[in-house]
């Protein structure tokens, strides 16, 4: 007996010939499979996503924070150092939205495969 038919018996009833019956038992469960890491990939899109709205929480601080009316050059140089912190949570911000449409588009790839083998 090999390891493929041990897998599969687990799946079927003990009757000769229920070969059949086990392919469709073992789709049924690399579906259900698939439908549950799609699930845990789409969590992981929200996690992701959630990140880069955090980013614009942080970004709306360090507005608060640019001391404006502090014209000194101590004040112009503090500013300048915030406003490169700004640009830089920016470019995260768009990486981290970036990220969060591929991981959502890997979960609708996941949902949309089942029979293939998983890890």
């Amino acid at each position: 007996m090999t390891s493929g038919s041990a897998d599969t018996s687990a799946h079927t009833s003990n009757s000769p010939g229920g070969g059949g019956a086990s392919a469709g038992g073992v789709l049924a469960s690399d579906a259900g499979a698939c439908v549950s890491r799609s699930y845990e990939v789409q969590q992981l899109a929200a996690r992701v996503a959630a990140c880069a709205d955090h980013t614009d929480a942080v970004l709306a601080g360090l507005a608060r924070v640019e001391l404006q009316s502090w014209q000194s050059p101590a004040g112009r140089a503090y500013r300048t150092a915030v406003s490169l912190q700004a640009a830089s949570l920016r470019r995260s911000r768009a990486a981290l939205q970036e990220a969060a449409a591929a991981v959502l588009r890997h979960a609708r790839n996941v949902a949309l495969s089942p029979g293939r083998p998983g890890p």
